[in-house]
């Protein structure tokens, strides 16, 4: 038999364990923050180093969520929509469309020019914190915006529009979202009109587009959805709470610094409510008096929350109040085009 080895004690037992441990909370902690990094949400870590995952955070996927259900609100209102195999793909390419091109344009477009900005505000971005290089964010820019105008000339084709809608939107949309991020006008730069800007571009594009893929876009449709985007506004405004302190150093005049986070956070949940308010009453002028009734109670539980989080302190619950309001503030739109499609508006 072989000689056995002999076992020395560890002197400090409990310093071995502490060394090789896993900390739960901490391991729960690093994987939240880098699935807020993909998403591109705040309070994300920096550090990823696979490129096609730090392109897929430059498009903020976490944004696509409210212009793809746009698509669906408009897909209702049209009243034509039909579940049949052709109808699922034509919905499902203009949610790509809607959601990770255009969004993914808009978003690393405006990531662009405002990286001195989120220097700031948000230095973990994947373009302060030089994880990509510019020239290959430029790239990107263009590869979306192309792919984008192309996908929505298909549907046109495929739609057999006569006068190619859903590309007129995508380009209209696609300018939009330039002069929004981009210098001279820089639509940001004012909180009134970069707010509603952005919250028509998350309700009136989307929704128009659904509807034109379906039905034929007419002017009730779009002034409606136009009417919709000012509770849009609201949704946009409690996005520019995260950015109060670059905005103050850079000269931006967003709602929360022109008026105060106070102030701003009242006219957020006042315009997020009232718009909703109105069109449920234009949904009892139409007689569609059960689908009013339930935007109403819709409402209700928005109002509960803002209550709850936003307005007790809106630069830490701005992204609470959003998880927790928004989902009712998107079936409500939802609602609000079954209504439409009911009344055959």
């Amino acid at each position: 038999m072989s000689e056995s080895t002999p076992i020395t004690p560890d002197p400090n037992p409990s310093e071995a364990l502490d060394s090789v441990a896993i900390n739960p909370s901490e391991q729960a902690s690093d994987r939240s923050a880098k699935t807020r990094q993909l998403l591109g949400m705040k309070g994300a870590s920096a550090g990823e180093t696979s490129i096609w995952k730090i392109r897929l955070q430059l498009m903020k996927p976490i944004t696509w969520i409210p212009l793809i259900w746009g698509v669906v609100c408009g897909a209702a209102s049209s009243g034509n929509y039909t579940w049949t195999l052709e109808n699922v793909l034509k919905v499902a390419a203009c949610m790509l469309l809607a959601g990770p091109l255009m969004t993914g344009y808009t978003q690393i477009l405006n990531d662009y020019y405002d990286r001195e900005i989120d220097a700031i505000n948000e230095p973990y971005r994947p373009i302060p914190s030089g994880a990509i290089p510019l020239p290959q964010v430029i790239i990107q820019i263009w590869v979306l915006l192309i792919a984008g105008i192309a996908l929505a000339f298909v549907l046109d084709v495929w739609s057999g529009h006569e006068f190619p809608t859903i590309t007129a939107i995508a380009i209209i949309g696609s300018f939009i979202a330039y002069i929004y991020s981009a210098p001279p006008l820089k639509l940001k730069q004012n909180g009134w009109l970069g707010s509603y800007a952005l919250g028509a571009s998350y309700i009136t594009l989307p929704w128009s587009t659904g509807h034109a893929l379906f039905g034929e876009l007419n002017s009730t449709i779009v002034i409606l959805t136009m009417f919709y985007s000012l509770a849009g506004l609201g949704i946009a405004i409690v996005n520019d709470f995260k950015s109060v302190e670059g905005d103050r150093q850079l000269g931006l005049n967003s709602l929360p610094v022109m008026f105060g986070i106070t102030t701003a956070a009242w006219i957020c949940v006042v315009t997020i409510d009232v718009f909703q308010g109105l069109i449920a009453a234009y949904l009892v002028s139409i007689h569609e008096n059960l689908y009013a009734a339930i935007l109403v109670l819709l409402i209700i539980p928005q109002i509960t929350l803002q209550d709850m989080y936003f307005l007790r302190d809106p630069v830490k619950n701005d992204v609470k109040y959003q998880a927790s309001a928004q989902p009712f503030l998107v079936l409500g739109m939802l609602v609000t085009g079954l209504a439409l499609g009911h009344a055959g508006v």
